[in-house]
């Protein structure tokens, strides 16, 4: 789904959302409330450009419009792979956008990531999955790395990760997997408008991602670890 079909159907109120070298921003209406957008599209790669407008947009929202919620739409293919942005520093624009998506959270914003397309690695992590809660479509694709990729840095045969993959959505890529793993809090079909309002109605400062994991079978250890190191304990106990 395009960008503009997709606010059409978020937005039956309005919007002023542009489109500048793959970079969203703007402003829309959710039952009559004014919600900031940001966002990405044509699975653009997030160099140091875009991170910087994206972190640019949320602080201005922050200083301009306290307590207003953001929307960020996904769809990258990841951190641009570039020598001159790894040579600019890359990582520290990436974790700028991250603070400042941080920053907004405990000033009291509301934060929604929805993945309508791809969403690869660092790109997604330091926007959408670091949201307060994050959604996608049912078209969507997430994964941090390929199999094929995940293949050459573990040295693990492709063949055993894909069988890892039919069991463990650790390994596996999708919407769905993401779901049970607590990454997703749900995946958005029908009315996306009503969905974005319930989305924004129910959210919550505290982040449930390694509960909801837990509940759902997709990660069991890591509420329990996190539990004991908090708690002084023996993580191995967990």
């Amino acid at each position: 789904m395009d960008w503009q079909t997709l606010a059409t159907q978020l937005f039956p109120g309005g919007h002023d959302i542009v489109e500048r070298d793959n970079f969203l921003s703007g402003s829309a209406q959710v039952e009559g409330q004014a919600v900031a957008m940001i966002g990405t599209t044509g699975h653009v790669p997030i160099g140091i450009e875009i991170a910087l407008a994206q972190a640019t947009a949320i602080l201005r929202t922050v200083q301009q419009h306290p307590g207003r919620p953001i929307l960020i739409l996904v769809d990258t293919q990841g951190q641009r792979l570039r020598h001159r942005d790894e040579m600019l520093g890359i990582n520290s624009y990436m974790a700028h956008l991250g603070k400042c998506v941080d920053l907004a959270r405990r000033k009291g914003h509301t934060v929604i990531g929805l993945v309508y397309d791809q969403a690869l690695s660092g790109g997604f992590i330091t926007s959408g999955l670091i949201a307060s809660a994050c959604y996608a479509l049912p078209q969507a694709t997430i994964r941090v790395m390929g199999l094929p990729a995940m293949a050459r840095i573990t040295k693990v045969p492709e063949e055993r990760l894909t069988e890892l993959a039919r069991d463990n959505p650790v390994f596996a890529p999708g919407p769905e997997n993401y779901l049970r793993m607590g990454g997703l809090h749900g995946i958005w079909e029908k009315d996306l408008a009503q969905q974005l309002a319930q989305a924004l109605a129910e959210c919550i400062p505290e982040d449930r991602r390694m509960a909801l994991g837990r509940e759902r079978g997709g990660r069991l250890l890591a509420q329990p670890v996190a539990d004991a190191v908090r708690a002084g304990g023996d993580v191995r106990a967990a």
